[in-house]
């Protein structure tokens, strides 16, 4: 791939660069990290009325939504949400597929029936699957090798092991006007978060397309933030209870850890005598 000049003073970008990715606050990481409820909420809808459109969650179910640690949907508003969509089934008696209405044990209906139909409808490109998308993205950071040790241990107890959330946060807030004198290939959108910063998704989000019932501000960087926060959830549902025990795993240690060093002091003790 072609390395691409920048106007004014900036420096020449190669395509494969990993570009910069800013470092999020996020409720959910950290050691105590814990998803908020509300972001979850708001996050679903976001990716129902934007994402839903081109992207499958392939390993959720509906039912998913009403279950502890998620977005804690009433049973009957999970039922009802799962209800608006079709769903191909059978063979019935008669040896014959049918439609009928979704519900809460169904996986997220995608919205293609195979990669072919996907291709045709975004000029080529197919949109990934974001089941697992905040765990399968990661950023990278140039780090003097005599630092590293300790930036790794940094990094896991700021909760930065999550970050697939830091870098689809500054996707969906990267897109801007290209450089002058940057080529962009034909269908393609210049966004600053991307390797190569030449991106095939449109930009998706856009002020006040999605309406928020509780006040929260309807702002680009609110969207990203939330649908960012569900779609870590999708990917890591049990997120709460890892940290949970992980706690308690290492409060056992620490413990344990004490009661053998105060035994092998008593038992000791004589022998040293």
């Amino acid at each position: 791939m072609l390395a691409v000049l920048l106007t004014g003073g900036h420096e020449v970008r190669a395509a494969g660069e990993a570009p910069h990715i800013e470092r999020q606050d996020w409720s959910f990481a950290g050691m105590f990290g814990f998803y908020d409820r509300g972001s979850l909420q708001r996050g679903y809808k976001v990716y129902k009325e934007v994402c839903a459109a081109c992207h499958g969650l392939d390993h959720a179910h509906y039912r998913n939504l009403s279950e502890p640690g998620g977005p804690e949907f009433s049973k009957a508003a999970v039922k009802y949400l799962a209800s608006q969509y079709e769903v191909r089934d059978g063979p019935d008696s008669e040896g014959q597929m049918y439609q009928r209405k979704g519900r809460p044990s169904d996986r997220f209906v995608p919205p293609y029936q195979n990669e072919q139909e996907a291709r045709a409808a975004n000029s080529g490109a197919w949109p990934p699957d974001l089941s697992l998308i905040a765990k399968a993205r990661s950023i990278h950071e140039e780090t003097a090798w005599y630092k590293a040790p300790l930036k790794i241990l940094m990094d896991i107890a700021r909760g930065y092991q999550e970050g697939g959330a830091d870098y689809l946060y500054a996707l969906l807030t990267g897109y801007q006007d290209a450089p002058e004198k940057m080529s962009m290939a034909e269908g393609m959108t210049y966004n600053k978060a991307f390797p190569g910063y030449q991106i095939a998704m449109p930009n998706p989000l856009a002020e006040g397309a999605v309406e928020y019932t509780d006040g929260t501000p309807e702002t680009v960087e609110n969207y990203a933030r939330d649908v960012t926060e569900f779609l870590m959830w999708v990917a890591e549902p049990k997120l709460e209870e890892r940290k949970r025990l992980g706690f308690r795993v290492l409060v056992y240690l620490l413990m344990l850890s004490g009661l053998l060093y105060f035994a092998k002091k008593l038992v000791w003790r004589d022998l040293g005598h």
